[in-house]
């Protein structure tokens, strides 16, 4: 039987990123009761279904845990960029076993990376691997290209515009209005 104790981990700041939790059902834990199936064990089947029900862009697909669990902002990143997929394309546009093939992929590498790292290194660990993610204004060192962003109120997405979108930078609402 549980005793309910446990702890969380979180970053600095007030917003609760992170939590441990021992349970033998993820259904007691209500974060993670209605999450989807897990990105790397998700048939084509399954995945192709869920991007052809949906007209909301791959990116939000893609970070939507009650569809997919297991991957968030960086790693759809880096995905997006490894597929050259547009952050913005319709996700029942998308070839879905091609960009299930490069999910696993690089999850894959990511978790090859990180296996057997003490938890205080994984985080620069992570960072070495990224080509787009957390990399605005570097060059993209597949084309050349100079890494860009879409920033919202709580979370940016980064792109290369030569390998994903044709050369063209995707509206930064945010960026936009200051400049009217």
């Amino acid at each position: 039987m549980a005793s309910g104790a446990g702890f969380d981990i979180s970053e600095a700041g007030t917003k609760k990123n992170a939590a441990v939790s021992l349970v033998t059902d993820r259904a007691e834990v209500s974060a993670i009761a209605n999450a989807g199936p897990d990105a790397l064990s998700i048939g084509v089947e399954e995945f192709t279904a869920a991007l052809a029900g949906s007209t909301a862009r791959i990116k939000t697909v893609l970070g939507d845990q009650n569809l997919i669990a297991g991957i968030g902002n960086a790693y759809s990143d880096e995905i997006l960029h490894t597929a050259q997929l547009s952050p913005f394309a319709p996700a029942n546009r998308v070839d879905a076993p091609a960009l299930l093939e490069t999910i696993r992929e690089v999850l894959g590498q990511a978790r090859e990376a990180l296996f057997d790292l003490p938890p205080a290194k994984v985080k620069a660990a992570k960072k070495r691997t990224f080509c787009v993610h957390g990399r605005a204004g570097q060059t993209c060192p597949v084309c050349g290209s100079t890494i860009a962003e879409v920033s919202y109120a709580d979370k940016s997405l980064q792109y290369c515009p030569g390998c994903q979108t044709g050369g063209k930078k995707l509206s930064d609402r945010r960026m936009d209005r200051l400049l009217k």
